[in-house]
């Protein structure tokens, strides 16, 4: 072995296994570009491809399925405005701005999932279970009961809610200046049942109209999600994801221990609180946009770190598989008849139940 290889340093040009952490070796090459480089791994690019090509093929299978059913050629000229008037209005009025939801939702969820768990050092660290969600949701559901506001107030109270929860429960997780991954866990399962009780003191004392449009809400659904909705998951994507990326290796140091982060000169505080944010941020946005959906956050950077074959945050991973997830379920949801058209939410939560009482059974 090279002191080159041993050190994990690389040459301009080298091509070499060269990450070691808590996962292995793992083969890969360092990128560099002038005073930046990064490290690639071959496994995970072919994982983050095949689940492109699926993210893909869902989409297109979505938007040609429904009333009426178009060939691939037809959907493609009613996207840029060609075709029947029809069916222009119902690709891209309807189905397009609806599979976009879903699939950045996912997505985002996916993120979130992966940040938290990162960061708590916890496969059960989910926003689902630490109260992230349902902090959000109260927020949501606050701006809906007494400020009746549309789709972008409904975000920021949802991100407010999400930030003001992170920051409680990360605030009684900390004991001799650490918030450790356990505590974290358990505070936020505290705090979320707390949360629960608010969200179901709205529902039973608001007006009827409002109580049955929080339930709509809180089950968790894609119907009736057009472009603002779209629009708005976009935009956190598209500022908060990328800076998800940049923290990427201050985060991988901070799941192998504060002293492991602190002995490269990573704050670990500070950048455990800073990544807290954004990811609680980008989680508002999805939960304002379709409602609380379970099990994407805490399933896909599991199976994205079985995929990957690596330990530590998986961010491209972890978005493509929480798009499929959500995506698949909403194809589900409109093309097979169960006799009941159960919201995406709710097939979701039954999954995400049964995954969470395998995580559990593991852990006993």
């Amino acid at each position: 072995m090279t002191a080159s290889a041993r050190t994990g340093r690389s040459t301009p040009g080298a091509s070499r296994p060269v990450h070691v952490g808590r996962a292995g070796v793992v083969g890969g090459w360092v990128v560099r570009l002038g005073p930046f480089s990064t490290r690639i791994d071959p496994r995970a690019v072919l994982v983050a491809a095949i689940l492109l090509a699926i993210v893909v093929v869902l989409g297109l299978h979505t938007l040609t399925r429904g009333t009426p059913t178009l060939s691939v050629h037809d959907m493609v000229a009613a996207i840029f405005g060609d075709g029947e008037d029809r069916v222009i209005r119902s690709v891209r009025g309807r189905r397009l701005p609806r599979l976009i939801t879903a699939l950045l939702v996912g997505g985002s969820l996916g993120v979130s999932g992966s940040v938290f768990q990162s960061l708590s050092r916890n496969a059960l660290g989910s926003p689902d279970i630490i109260g992230f969600t349902t902090g959000a949701a109260a927020g949501a559901v606050i701006q809906i009961v007494l400020f009746d506001g549309g789709v972008w107030a409904v975000a920021g109270s949802a991100i407010a809610g999400g930030v003001v929860t992170a920051l409680v429960v990360y605030g009684l997780a900390r004991k001799d200046g650490v918030s450790g991954g356990m505590r974290l866990v358990l505070v936020g399962i505290g705090v979320s049942a707390i949360l629960t009780a608010l969200i179901s003191f709205f529902t039973v004392f608001s007006a009827l109209e409002e109580a049955e449009e929080i339930q709509r809400w809180e089950a968790g659904s894609l119907i009736g999600r057009g472009w603002p909705h779209a629009l708005s998951v976009l935009a956190a994507v598209v500022i908060l994801v990328p800076a998800l990326m940049a923290c990427r290796r201050a985060i991988t140091y901070l799941e192998m221990g504060d002293d492991s982060a602190s002995a490269v000169g990573i704050p670990a505080e500070a950048i455990r609180f800073g990544t807290l944010v954004i990811a609680v941020a980008l989680l508002g946005v999805a939960v304002a946009a379709t409602g609380p959906i379970a099990f994407i956050a805490l399933a896909a950077p599991q199976v994205a770190s079985r995929l990957t074959g690596r330990g530590g945050v998986q961010i491209v991973p972890s978005f493509l598989l929480g798009a499929t997830f959500l995506g698949a379920a909403d194809f589900i949801h409109q093309n097979v008849d169960f006799g009941l058209r159960a919201p995406v939410g709710l097939i979701t939560a039954v999954i995400g139940g049964c995954y969470l009482i395998y995580l559990l059974a593991r852990r006993v």
